[in-house]
Order: structure tokens, then sequence, then C-alpha cells
């Protein structure tokens, strides 16, 4: 039952969604509400490796829409303003895709099978051009029978390579507006992607890197909506303002205009000032906040992965160094400071079910309490010393490298605080810092796509957001079996044979689950937290706020 709970695939909402969806009717409402997200807004195509790890998601899930949206305990929920989704084939595995007629772009190019097709190369890995976070069912996928210009796709799978989570693919966010690209570059996109010409895919993955990036001066011709929700102007301080979309052709938006600011240090200041409506950040990021009366609070779990991402190169490339610093890190303080249990999660990050034991390997128990003695040995005596960054401001990162430099001084281990507003995945990547503390896929927020299966890919060799860049040909096996397996006891087998590999060769450590605080205006209806990284902006166009 725990597997088919973790695979299921909801495609009508519930009762719950309904409700959530169906905004108070008494009253007058608010023109505008301001809403706070954990993470930098520096793009609109959140399926970079950028983009995921930002608060890129939380903004746009109801700009760019897709088959399927995460609901708020993260399952996934069909979208039939969208389009519809048919089982073909089950072996191998072939599915219809169905473009709603009325579905166009806010600039009133329609929406055809062109995007799913950009959608799967671009996250496919099968060009390295393209800056993808992760590659997970879209790697799957043998080919996508897709006429140009057509509101109708065939997506066929490669043999014994079902990808289980199929919901996932296609969904809010990953469909980006491929006229956009053949407009700016004077190219038939899906032909030449279709066909294999190299060269023009290379400036077309170029092109899907960039393009969308997030300036105050933005050409906003580059930037339509599919959603309830279209992109007026980004501010000078980093802030996404969002106005209805009167070419969308479904329920129209209740509120007219939402601004989404990326937290920053004056949470408190303008939560007492009223200025935000609705603030969904990791829990304790922003210190100890103390709420006004016409607030409310709600904490919940997410399905992301607090932990240490060491760097690919550097002091910590070799794994006796990167076990030294996991052997003095204090895990059962860290997480005792966080009021939560300690997370051995990797291979089954997303699911709080009976597989996340299996992970619990006793190879785990030498990292729970700091050793110095034992880290010292690990690098035989020599001091090393590690840069941990991770995005400002949080209290509660910066209390955790705090931790983390007290418990490893006496092994020899020096760790300076390298924390910054613009530290992220690309700080690993660029050997700015040495060990990223943040979520699954380097995020400040949850990180997660809400599927164990996608989220273990972080794992998997030359996956995007794998930013240790570890390479096993066993946790390959393990992860691509994963995608692809629904039996329980196959589950487990997997998640078994995973765990000590990755305990001994330690690319990340886990540390704990990864809290959400909520903060609504007591007037606000409809807003929910959301366990994935869409966060709560995942029914934004049903928002209310009660004058």
């Amino acid at each position: 039952m725990a597997a088919l709970k973790r695979r299921a695939v909801a495609l009508a909402a519930a009762l719950s969604i309904t409700a959530l969806l169906a905004p108070a009717c008494s009253g007058s409402s608010a023109d505008a509400i301001d809403y706070a997200v954990d993470g930098s807004l520096s793009t609109y195509n959140t399926n970079t490796v950028t983009g995921a790890a930002s608060g890129g998601p939380q903004a746009f899930a109801r700009v760019l829409t897709g088959f399927n949206y995460h609901g708020p305990d993260g399952q996934i929920v069909g979208d039939h303003d969208f389009g519809t989704i048919s089982v073909f084939g089950r072996t191998p595995l072939v599915l219809d895709y169905q473009i709603s007629d009325k579905a166009v772009y806010s600039d009133g190019k329609p929406i055809t099978c062109d995007d799913l097709v950009l959608a799967w190369i671009a996250q496919s890995g099968r060009f390295p051009g393209f800056d993808a976070a992760n590659r997970s069912g879209y790697s799957d996928i043998a080919s996508i029978d897709c006429a140009p210009g057509q509101k109708r796709a065939r997506v066929s799978f490669a043999p014994d390579r079902g990808f289980v989570d199929f919901g996932q693919l296609f969904a809010a966010t990953a469909l980006m507006p491929s006229h956009v690209l053949a407009d700016e570059l004077g190219v038939d996109v899906t032909t030449a992607l279709q066909s294999g010409n190299l060269p023009t895919i290379d400036r077309i993955a170029q092109a899907w890197n960039t393009t969308w990036d997030l300036r105050p001066d933005v050409d906003l011709k580059k930037f339509p909506s599919s959603g309830p929700y279209k992109l007026e102007s980004v501010t000078g301080d980093g802030a996404v303002v969002l106005v209805a979309n009167d070419k969308w052709w479904g329920a129209k938006a209740v509120t007219g205009r939402i601004t989404v600011w990326p937290r920053g240090a004056d949470i408190q200041d303008r939560v007492n000032e009223g200025a935000f409506d609705v603030v969904d950040i990791a829990a304790g990021s922003s210190g100890t906040l103390n709420l006004p009366e016409d607030y409310v609070r709600s904490d919940s779990p997410s399905a992301g992965i607090e932990q240490l991402i060491f760097a690919p190169v550097g002091p910590l490339a070799a794994p006796p160094a990167r076990r030294a610093v996991a052997l003095c890190t204090p895990r059962d303080i860290i997480a005792r400071n966080a009021q939560l249990p300690i997370a051995n999660s990797r291979l089954n990050p997303a699911n709080e079910d009976a597989f996340g034991a299996t992970e619990n390997v006793p190879e785990a128990a030498q990292f729970t309490a700091a050793n110095p003695v034992a880290a010292r040995a690990a690098l035989n005596n020599r001091p090393l010393t590690v840069r941990v960054g991770y995005q400002t401001p949080n209290a509660r990162l910066a209390a955790t490298v705090g931790a983390i430099a007290k418990a490893c001084a006496p092994a020899g281990i020096t760790v300076q605080d390298a924390a910054g507003a613009a530290v992220g995945p690309l700080s690993l990547r660029n050997n700015d810092i040495d060990v990223l503390l943040a979520s699954t896929g380097g995020a400040a927020g949850s990180g997660s796509t809400g599927s164990s299966a996608m989220d273990a890919y972080a794992l998997h060799t030359g996956n995007g957001n794998n930013l240790p860049r570890y390479s096993n040909p066993r946790i390959d096996g393990v992860t691509g079996a994963l995608a692809v397996t629904s039996d329980p006891k196959e589950l487990a087998r997997l998640i078994g044979e995973g765990a000590p590999v990755l305990w001994a060769d330690v690319p990340t450590l886990p540390l704990y689950r990864q809290q959400r605080t909520l903060l609504t205006s007591d007037k606000m209806y409809a807003v929910s937290s959301n366990p994935t990284r869409w966060g709560a902006g995942w029914n934004m166009d049903r928002w209310r706020l009660s004058q």
C-alpha cells in the first residue's frame, strides 16, 4: 500500500482541494496581494539548475501551467483546463497528450505540442548544452510524435523504461514557450530538435538557458504566460509583479495582482507593517518571528532534505575528506536545535513512509554525533579548511554552520562561513565554496519535485542537479530502477542496496527534513502550504484578501 500511495497520480481534485479553490464570497476583495518566498527570482525558466533551486516555482506555478500541478499534499492533480493525458499502451508505455483547443499564450499564440518537444529534449540529457536540473523521466522517453503547430502529441517511452511517476512530466512550470525561441533565433525549433541538427540545437540550448533570465529591463514579449497570471514587471529589488492574464481561458484569477517578493532580512518588519499577506519560507530561516494578532501561522514538513552538498573539486573532492567533515558534523545537535529527527534519506527523500527506514543502515550510525578523533584519523592528522555556503539571510543555517565549526575544530578542520545572498548551486560549480548547505537540488526552499524517484536522480551520473558530480554505476543502476519500479519489495531492496554505498562515498550528508512555515493575514482565504518546490503558490489564482 505504501508504494501505491507513493506513486499515486490523482487525475481529479480531492474535496480538500476543491475547498481551497473556492474563495469565500462575503465582503469585498483587495485588488492586490503581497507574497514572500524563500529564494531569489532569477529566471522564468524553473527547469534549469538555478531555476529549480530558486523561488521561481513558488512564483510561477499559475503563470506557466501544464497537464498537472501539485496539490496541497504534493500530490499530482490533473489540470484539465490545460489538457488531458490518456494511456495508449503499457508495454512499452505510450501516452497521448491532448492540449485544450482553447489554450493560448498571453501573446495570443497557441500552445502546441512543440512545447512538449522542447521540454523533452531540453531535460532528456541527450544534448549537454541544456543546463537542465533533472532528466529523470524525460531521459526515458524514446520519441514524441508531434506535427509542428498541432495540439496533440504521442509520447513513447523506451522498452522497460515505463516511468512510474509520469504525472510529474510536462506539469506546471515544465513547459516553456518554444515559439519565443523560434522568433529569437529565426529557426524551426521542433524540426531542429527532432532531426538532431547539432549546431542549431546548440543555439537553442543557449537560448533556453538564458532567454528567460529576470531583470528589471526584461522584454515582456519573451515572457508570455499560459496560466491565470502573467508577468507584468520585475522590480529593482528582485520582486516580480503578476497580473491577471486576459487571454486565460479558464476560471479568472480571483485577485488581479500578486507581487512575489524574495525573502529578505526584513521579514519581521514587513510582517509588523502588514506589508506581506502570505509568507512561505523554511522554518527558522528568519529566526524567531513574533506575529501580530492579525496573522495566522502553520508549520508542516516539506518533501525536501536539508543537507550538506560537497563540491566535486577542491579540498573535498576525495571521499576521505568528505568523510572527515561528515564524521565531525554534529547531526544530532543540528537536528535537535531544529526540533526535528535526523534524516538519513537520499534515495527516498520525498516520502515519509516505510521505505525511509530502509536507509537507516548501520553505516549511518557513525555519522550521528560528532567524532573529531575519527575525523582527524580520516585526514591522517592533516589540517583542512572548508568553506560552507548558504543563501542569506538564514538564521537557522547560520547556526548550523556555527555548530559544525565548533564540533570540527578539535579535528583540525577549520569551517568558514561563506554565506551570501547569491550563494546557490552555481557557487559549487564555480568553486566559490566547498560545501553548499541547502535543501534538495541546492534549493533555499523545499526543492523537491514531490517524487522520490525524481529527487534521487540528484545522485545519478550527469544529472544537472547532481551538484557533487557524483558518479557510481551501482547508484546509477539503483536510481534508474527506482524510476520504473512500483513493487514494494523491490523498492525496499533497491534502497537497501544503495544506502551503504552512499554512506561510504558521502557525496552529500543529509541532516533533517526541511520544515515549512506559512504565515497569512487572517483576512486571507484559500491559501494552503505545499511540501514541494511549488509551495503555497500552487493555487494562487484562488487567493482572496478580504478588506
